[in-house]
């Protein structure tokens, strides 16, 4: 399993990429003294953190990636929500329009391109 510290590093550092947004808004709201987004910002980048790595595939190595990415997917969009809430217009987020906020999809294509993997398919390709 060492031999694999690359896919851990990008495992975690390209999910806490996904939600580095949230805790410098939650900085930025700290600095204006909104407070209540700020703190509620700070609880989910932390559940954020908690999240990626609970569900990290070398600690579940037989569950589909798919199934370890959904939960981090959903707290994803509760960020997104907390955002517009946070900041009290969508407009504000560059959202101007219900099309605007198909810019989302793109980020949901690990589900498809990687979902149907699992860690320790890695160890069975090494041995063929």
């Amino acid at each position: 399993m060492a031999d694999r510290r690359q896919e851990k590093i990008g495992w975690i550092g390209g999910w806490l990429g996904g939600f580095i947004w949230v805790l410098i808004l939650s900085v930025m709201f700290f600095v204006q003294g909104k407070t209540m987004q700020a703190w509620v910002g700070m609880l989910i980048t932390g559940g954020g953190l908690a999240t990626i790595l609970f569900f990290s595939p070398w600690r579940h190595p037989q569950v589909l990636y798919r199934l370890l990415m959904t939960p981090i997917y959903l707290l994803f969009f509760v960020a997104i929500a907390w955002g517009v809430w946070a900041l009290g217009d969508l407009r504000l987020m560059g959202i101007n329009s219900w099309w605007a906020s198909l810019i989302l999809l793109p980020i949901l294509t690990p589900l498809w391109t990687v979902g149907k993997r699992r860690w320790d398919e890695h160890a069975t390709e090494q041995t063929q």
